[in-house]
């Protein structure tokens, strides 16, 4: 465990404590299905958790209430990325990961999950949505429109000028310089490179032929490690362009992405709409709600280069004693309260009232006798 990041998210949680103090305020009674954890007895010890960046925020916020609730509990979340998270769990390092993808069918028939009782199911449940934003640094510019044709050749290399005519034909008020294209790509293993190349995959398959990958897989413009690195290399550039967690996007330009024959800007209630338009993955697992992502939904109002970050814990744990522990911290995080905490501090869209209670549903499966 690193102490840096432990001491980031604690400060973190403080801004977090400011949105939980103003729902708190405008709250008297606990909303239509909302769960909390609070009403049982009071929880304790240390629980350890890691993985997307994404989460980071959001979980700052449970951490709050989680802690608040329960004072003999410590929480502590390491934001080393999606895929370390992943293997961390796997491994038993953690009690439960944050992931900006479920694992994969053919992950869960080849791993075993050492914190996990032998042959127990994980718990995969979607709690934190949001659009990925196409993030840009070009003076004078601040909205661009794309089509997923013309975000791929960028993100592929095979768009290199900012006054291609393909990025003018959609923007046809902008003045576009002559100025080369720099694509900022994350140089970790990262859920949010995921989602976005699952994008790039689905909807514009003929440029973007590499996949569906955590791992940038060609080299080209430059890299960055987590969010806060594409961000800051973003910023710090000249003709830049990259892809990170929404609320991270600051004063950086933005892109609208084009969803049918409109170009639609990102929006928590428009990540929120492509979810709801998606159905589940078939698992065997009842408690596995991996959601299958429509990214060429032509629905009016959805938001498609979205993430949808899991909390992913187990069935049945090998130490009994966490599985209180991760099961009221996976309620509260699901609750209204916590969805309306982690959106007001994160900027993530709330999931419905149907996720929440096949979520529920799931986290209910975990048994801590």
């Amino acid at each position: 465990m690193k102490i840096s990041r432990i001491a980031r998210i604690t400060a973190i949680g403080a801004v977090a404590a400011l949105a939980l103090a103003g729902c708190a305020a405008n709250e008297n009674s606990t909303p239509a299905g909302s769960e909390k954890p609070s009403s049982g007895p009071a929880l304790s010890g240390n629980l350890v958790g890691g993985g997307a960046t994404s989460q980071e925020v959001a979980i700052a916020a449970w951490t709050k209430a989680f802690q608040t609730a329960n004072g003999d509990v410590t929480v502590d979340y390491d934001p080393q990325g999606s895929g370390a998270g992943r293997d961390s769990f796997a491994a038993g390092a953690y009690n439960f990961a944050g992931s900006d993808r479920a694992f994969k069918t053919d992950e869960l028939s080849s791993m075993e999950f050492k914190g996990c009782e032998a042959d127990s199911p994980i718990v995969e449940i979607p709690a934190y949505i949001s659009p990925i934003a196409v993030i840009f640094n070009l003076d004078g510019v601040d909205k661009l429109n794309l089509d997923a044709d013309t975000l791929a050749g960028i993100f592929a290399g095979t768009i290199t000028k900012w006054n291609d005519e393909k990025i003018a034909a959609t923007n046809p008020d902008v003045t576009l310089p002559d100025l080369a294209i720099n694509p900022v790509h994350r140089a970790d293993k990262s859920g949010t490179t995921g989602n976005f190349t699952d994008y790039l995959s689905a909807a514009a398959g003929s440029v973007w032929t590499h996949g569906s990958v955590e791992e940038w897989p060609i080299q080209s413009g430059e890299a960055a490690q987590g969010t806060s690195g594409v961000v800051q290399a973003v910023e710090g550039g000249k003709g830049t362009i990259g892809y990170a967690d929404a609320s991270r996007a600051g004063k950086l330009g933005t892109v609208s992405v084009k969803v049918g024959d409109k170009f639609v800007p990102y929006s928590p209630e428009a990540a929120a709409a492509i979810v709801d338009h998606s159905p589940l993955e078939e698992r065997s697992g009842k408690a596995d709600l991996a959601v299958k992502l429509d990214r060429t939904s032509t629905e009016a109002g959805v938001y498609p280069v979205v993430l949808v970050s899991y909390l992913i814990g187990c069935e049945k744990y090998a130490d009994p004693a966490k599985a209180a522990l991760v099961k009221g911290f996976f309620t509260e995080a699901i609750s209204t309260e916590g969805q309306k905490a982690a959106a007001e501090a994160a900027g993530s869209a709330p999931i419905s009232d149907t996720i929440r209670t096949k979520a529920q549903a799931a986290i209910d499966l975990i048994v801590t006798k």
